[in-house]
């Protein structure tokens, strides 16, 4: 298959002409367009390519040599969602992928009725979605950063129940107190829940979940250290009670941190999520910046 990858710009659109054997819309893009393969399918179901003139988002529609592709250069989809705590990072008919804002709980919880699935239900309703919001995993309220939810009772058994098989890298980035000692490591540990709710952790099994955590300073100060979080397993409060038995737990958590909030709200990012498609197995990579009040403590 040759395809031409010369390409003009017009208005708001980059435009294509299909050279060689037919081939399918998505697989063309990924080999023409100079973008990641989740931008350039957020633009396929965000409604911005056209070919011949006419808007297609079929990942799968077959492309006949001599027909013009026009791929989007604005951000075109859920340019009508707007919404203070949820950001639409990525959709496609099975899932949706979010940043969340601190603040907001991932589901409805006790009195608050503030949580991503009832904005991300309310957004399906008003764009005339026939689905709501299955969620799969959890971030704390006050945790910011990605979070993927499925749109769909099937896709969201086969991401609950292969949850460990399909994510392949999820990493996290907090402000920590104090000055960390080591720039790199790994902390292994059994984690169980008190009467009162509150996580511990044991060095040997305690009838708990086995808890593995790996961690790498970004940048320090004698005060603070920035650090990426990899996490192998996924358990509750990991990082946070896992920071705290280093001696230097996250800032701003009220539950195991010892007072030091500098910016006023837990800091804990969650930057990078990597995972393989449960329908299509495509790989899926999606990363947010760290927050700008994080890195602006480690400004010299």
């Amino acid at each position: 298959m040759r395809l031409n990858t010369g390409f003009n710009r017009e208005g708001d659109y980059d435009h294509y002409v299909v050279e060689g054997q037919p081939v399918a819309l998505l697989e063309y893009l990924l080999k023409v367009v100079p973008q990641s393969r989740s931008k350039v399918k957020a633009t396929l179901q965000g409604r911005g390519i056209k070919v011949d003139g006419k808007t297609v988002s079929q990942f799968d529609f077959m492309l006949q040599p001599g027909m013009k592709v026009a791929v989007s250069k604005t951000k075109r989809n859920q340019q009508s969602f707007k919404n203070r705590y949820v950001k639409i990072v990525y959709e496609d008919r099975w899932l949706i992928v979010i940043e969340k804002a601190q603040g907001i709980l991932s589901m409805a919880g006790g009195h608050s009725s503030l949580n991503v699935k009832s904005v991300l239900d309310d957004y399906f309703k008003k764009s005339r979605q026939k689905c709501t919001a299955h969620v799969v995993h959890r971030l704390d309220r006050d945790t910011s950063g990605l979070m993927v939810y499925a749109k769909d009772l099937d896709t969201e058994q086969i991401l609950e129940h292969n949850w460990h098989q399909i994510v392949y890298d999820r990493r996290y980035v907090a402000v920590v107190s104090g000055e960390m000692e080591q720039d790199e490591g790994t902390i292994r540990n059994w984690l169980k829940d008190n009467k009162a709710y509150i996580t511990y952790s044991s060095p040997v099994d305690n009838g708990g979940k086995l808890a593995v955590t790996h961690y790498h300073v970004l940048d320090r100060t004698t005060d603070h250290s920035l650090v990426e979080f990899r996490l192998e397993t996924g358990r509750k409060n990991q990082i946070r009670v896992h920071s705290a038995d280093m001696g230097h737990p996250v800032c701003g958590d009220v539950k195991y941190g010892n007072g030091d909030d500098p910016l006023h709200r837990l800091c804990l990012h969650a930057w990078l999520l990597c995972f393989t498609h449960p329908v299509t197995n495509e790989p899926m990579e999606f990363e947010t910046p760290v927050p700008t009040l994080f890195r602006q403590l480690f400004k010299k």
